[in-house]
């Protein structure tokens, strides 16, 4: 059987949070596919994801799956069991990238800047007293703050903190969405997001996308709504700036083994340094989407560059 007659499974939707941007990923990743005439197959997570995988022949699986069904690394050590190759990064790779509590400290390993920080389980916050702890992370990190749930994405579970009095409320937050929460120093600065790919002959860094949220906060609803957040592609900042934030994206991604292709996002502080915010697996393809974003400003299709990881996945 040719590359271009192996059928590709895309996987969309799961039972995460993020179910509806995984879907509509889905269907833009589905269309680019088929524009280049290739088989493509829709399916979601389920009972019968594993029996219909081994039923096709010599199937190849791309997941958009976002959130921890996606992005935790489980289904692709099922991939991996049962023998059908995959695009993105390993299991490990996946693991590490999608904990925050985890991922940071390796990125710090490697030289790149992060936040300070303090991590805290749900059940340390609730018997040890929220008060006494609040107390000294804010006398430890100072205000304003950022909070997080160190597995979720989408910004689904996040706050800005202003006041140590918001910040019992806003870890409670982040515990409805991860036993674990992560209690960032708040930068400010420019936001960007890097796209990495490697379609076989090494790593690409693209141009840095910039996030002009109106609102403010890139939250969901910042990330989702058409018109709500102006990107900028190349981001508007001086050319060793860019490069700078090209230079950290890969060494993000060098340090946390990823492959194929993701996203890293990093905020540009006051003095010109990228500062590590976050890794993703499985970035979003959708219509708001900086990967797709990134790709077409650099003059490549879509469609080309999936077609490409594809090809490559098949002959894992």
């Amino acid at each position: 059987m040719t590359q271009t007659s192996r059928p590709i499974v895309v996987l969309a939707g799961g039972l995460s949070h993020e179910r509806e941007v995984s879907l509509a990923s889905g269907r833009r990743v589905t269309a680019a596919l088929r524009e280049r005439g290739r088989q493509v197959i829709e399916a979601d997570v389920g009972a019968g994801l594993i029996g219909d995988l081994t039923a096709l022949n010599q199937p190849v699986v791309l997941s958009v799956l976002h959130g921890g069904t996606g992005e935790d690394g489980a289904l692709r050590e099922v991939f991996d069991l049962i023998g059908v190759p995959y695009v993105g990064s390993t299991a490990p790779s996946c693991r590490l990238t999608y904990d925050k509590a985890l991922a940071t400290p390796v990125v710090a390993r490697s030289g790149v800047e992060v936040p300070r920080r303090v991590v805290l389980p749900h059940d340390m916050f609730r018997e040890l007293g929220a008060a006494a702890i609040v107390e000294h992370i804010v006398n430890q990190l100072g205000l304003p703050l950022f909070v997080k749930p160190a597995k979720s994405g989408s910004a689904l579970g996040t706050t800005r903190v202003e006041t140590a009095a918001e910040l019992p409320q806003a870890m409670v937050k982040a515990f409805n969405l991860s036993h674990v929460a992560v209690v960032e120093e708040f930068i400010t600065g420019t936001e960007v997001t890097v796209t990495i790919t490697d379609t076989g002959a090494g790593p690409k860094v693209y141009a840095p996308v910039e996030i002009r949220p109106d609102s403010g906060a890139y939250d969901y609803e910042a990330r989702y709504t058409p018109g709500a957040t102006q990107f900028i592609c190349p981001a508007a900042l001086d050319s060793a700036v860019i490069e700078r934030c090209q230079d950290t994206a890969l060494r993000v991604w060098q340090a946390l083994d990823q492959r194929d292709y993701g996203r890293v996002d990093l905020i540009v502080n006051d003095q010109g340094v990228p500062v590590f915010l976050e890794g993703n697996v499985s970035p979003g393809m959708t219509e708001t989407s900086t990967v797709p974003l990134a790709i077409e400003a650099a003059g490549e299709s879509l469609a080309d560059v999936l077609v490409q990881l594809v090809d490559l996945a098949a002959q894992r």
